[in-house]
């Protein structure tokens, strides 16, 4: 059976991690971001626990729902479109921020910071859209 009150806990961590986001990214330019690296180190750690999260619920979601196991983190969401819990198009949008995460953590190649920050702003709204598709579904259920 699924577990509403653990899913609804970390849908409730990805909410105040997002809330430290808009506080940077609504209230600073790029070159201010950039020209302080307690902001950048900021906007860059709660980027990577929103992912972490949001990797957490999909697994969750695909353990208990005996879903196909996916070869990637990334490939989870695309798992969560084939059972209709996320919508493809959204998956393939939302699926690449694994990837920078992953570039971000453990520095497989220099980020260009400008572009990450830039993402960040762009991602901001597919965050905010997985909480409601999650919330959705975890409602159904």
């Amino acid at each position: 059976m699924l577990n509403k009150i653990l899913v609804n806990s970390k849908i409730s961590l990805i909410k105040n991690y997002i809330k430290e986001i808009e506080g940077i990214i609504f209230n600073l330019g790029i070159k201010e971001i950039l020209a302080d690296y307690t902001k950048l180190r900021t906007l860059e750690r709660n980027f990577q626990l929103v992912v972490d999260e949001m990797i957490d619920i999909n697994l969750y979601l695909i353990k208990e729902n005996e879903l196909a196991v996916p070869s990637d983190f990334q490939g989870s969401f695309e798992v969560l479109s084939e059972a209709k819990i996320l919508p493809l198009d959204f998956a393939i949008r939302v699926a690449p921020v694994v990837g920078l995460r992953n570039r971000l953590v453990h520095r497989y190649e220099e980020i260009d910071r400008k572009f990450f920050i830039e993402q960040v702003k762009k991602d901001h709204k597919d965050f905010i859209k997985y909480i409601k598709l999650i919330t959705d579904y975890i409602n159904k259920q």
